[in-house]
């Protein structure tokens, strides 16, 4: 593949090196040129000075064939337009761009413009670490709305259909761990004791959800 990145910053430089190093064609694009000094002398690829969205840097950087684009400098509007430019102009198949601003990284989301809202995702992040709440994340995606987490079932679910669980908590089962293994179980699923339900979720419900799983009255057996 070959892969475009604007922006030699910390992220750009680390992403540039990975790639480089998994043989992939590489070139990096900064209007600083001291930037590039990052990315040491083992690293393989092109760099071009320049502005990330002006059409004959990207060109000189060889976006014409790229399979993939990323725009992480430190400026959403310099990377939201090298991005749309990357995508909308060049054909750029791949393309995702580093956004600070979570709201504005929605909206390019339903633009069809993969974004990674990195300060709101960082806070959840930390939040989590610092705030334990007993909920066991395991994805959370980049605009930090939606996550996965494991619901620990009331030993009364077991034997319940995975559609009565989601009935009861709201919210869908993204997969099902059993001895070990996992899997996309059906509705019609029947929870065994020791499986590992995981869900998915946003903020607004999952104390609801998790609630609802750990409650033996939402399976319906009040208790028994």
């Amino acid at each position: 593949m070959h892969v475009v990145i604007m922006g030699c910053g910390r992220l750009g430089s680390t992403l540039a090196h990975k790639l480089d190093a998994r043989g992939h064609s590489v070139a990096v694009i900064d209007q600083n040129a001291d930037a590039f000094r990052r990315l040491g002398a083992e690293y393989g690829g092109v760099t071009v000075t320049g502005i990330g969205f002006d059409r004959d840097v990207l060109r000189s950087a060889g976006i014409e064939r790229a399979d993939a684009f990323a725009a992480v400098s430190s400026g959403d509007n310099s990377n939201i337009i090298s991005a749309r430019l990357a995508r909308e102009t060049f054909g750029v198949s791949r393309v995702v761009a580093r956004i600070y601003d979570a709201k504005r990284a929605q909206v390019y989301e339903r633009l069809g413009i993969p974004t990674v809202a990195t300060i709101r995702w960082a806070a959840d992040r930390m939040v989590r670490h610092l705030v334990p709440e007993g909920t066991v994340e395991v994805f959370r995606d980049p605009t930090s709305s939606v996550s996965i987490v494991e619901a620990p079932l009331h030993r009364d679910w077991v034997g319940q259909t995975l559609r009565s669980l989601e009935d009861a908590t709201g919210a869908r089962v993204a997969y099902l761990m059993r001895f070990g293994i996992g899997s996309l179980a059906t509705p019609s699923t029947v929870l065994q004791d020791g499986d590992q339900v995981f869900m998915l979720v946003t903020d607004d419900i999952v104390n609801d959800v998790l609630g609802g799983a750990a409650s033996a009255a939402s399976a319906g057996l009040g208790g028994h």
